[in-house]
């Protein structure tokens, strides 16, 4: 790569441990030390690293216009940690927030903030279908006709909490088993290999009876559980979210849940518990890019080294106009063929 000691190939590996196995550099440093007998400065290796994010923003920039242009859209947010240098001493709480759609890409936007500006900003007139968790950050995204729906496993995993707090509690176990009755009949439809529209004729077949005695176990649930009751609030939770929830009825490609979403956010997740936070908030959007590159490929399942490789050479001079050919969606489609 220009203007570094390190040879393309040392930095990508660097990016490669790091977001794809959680490596910290400190922790690379050590390893090519003691295995090649190489003293590597940190800042060497880092500065290696945000170049990468720096080259990779206009393609997610790419990446992002491919996300917008679907139909069908899932988000989700997770607190990722920025080093402030503030007198208390403390790392700002800010946030990676995730849009992508099953099987295809994902695009990674770094914000100082969960504050809805984020998922307005990012989404513009997007007229879709929305799915997300019950976070009111989403409330007020998107065009006039996007569809918000949101996600059944968040619904039943606070139905699950409260028999965990309560094994006694049959209201809410039999809600849990309604909801797996219905997880149940997709994942036929997996099994079989059907198309959304056969998913979709199964899912008519079956789920408005169950549905209506999940709303009528719900109803009952609400009026002898306590409020603040761990049964009371998932009930209020579900039947407040019940059209959201839903609304995959009248939209057969619309998952039941955002588990894909919540998978993408794995690699951030086990990165907080290794490399802790980010260094500055200026790096949040090129450690952004590499996330959407990294989860992108592992999505479409190219092989990041590969890809990085073949994409990062001359990079810095290709024209705006030609990004959109070397997204990971374009890339796996040249692979296909």
């Amino acid at each position: 790569m220009a203007k570094s000691v390190l040879s393309d190939q040392m930095i990508i590996e660097a990016v490669v441990a790091k977001y794809c196995a959680s490596l910290p550099l400190y922790r690379q440093q050590a390893i090519i030390k003691r295995d090649a007998g190489v003293q590597i400065a940190l800042s060497t290796l880092n500065d290696g690293v945000l170049r990468v994010g720096e080259l990779l923003i206009p393609i997610s920039a790419a990446m992002k216009r491919e996300v917008l242009a679907e139909a069908y859209i899932q988000a989700d947010e997770t607190p990722i940690g920025v080093q402030t240098h503030d007198k208390r001493g403390r790392n700002h709480q800010a946030y990676m927030w995730q849009y992508g759609s099953p099987g295809k890409g994902v695009v990674f936007d770094f914000r100082m903030g969960r504050d809805g500006g984020g998922p307005k900003q990012f989404l513009g007139d997007f007229n879709g279908l929305l799915q997300t968790d019950g976070y009111a950050g989403y409330n007020h995204a998107g065009g006039p006709k996007m569809v918000h729906a949101c996600c059944l496993a968040h619904a039943r995993r606070k139905f699950v909490d409260a028999v965990k707090l309560n094994a006694n509690d049959q209201q809410s176990a039999r809600i849990v088993a309604l909801m797996d009755e219905l997880f149940a009949i997709d994942r036929e439809a997996r099994e079989q290999n059907l198309d959304h529209a056969q998913r979709d004729a199964l899912r008519q077949e079956r789920a408005p009876k169950l549905l209506e005695q999940l709303r009528t176990a719900a109803l009952a649930l609400q009026k002898t559980a306590l409020p603040k009751s761990a049964a009371g609030q998932a009930a209020n939770y579900t039947l407040s979210f019940w059209n959201k929830l839903t609304v995959f009825l009248k939209h057969p490609e619309l998952e039941l849940s955002t588990n894909l979403a919540e998978n993408a956010m794995r690699s951030i997740a086990i990165g907080r518990k290794n490399w802790l936070h980010l260094g500055s908030k200026e790096a949040g959007p090129k450690i952004a890019a590499i996330f959407s590159v990294v989860e992108s490929c592992r999505r479409l399942n190219i092989p990041i080294r590969k890809y990085l490789a073949d994409v990062l050479p001359g990079l810095a001079n290709r024209s705006i106009q030609s990004l959109a050919e070397l997204t990971p969606s374009a890339y796996a489609a040249r692979l296909a063929n």
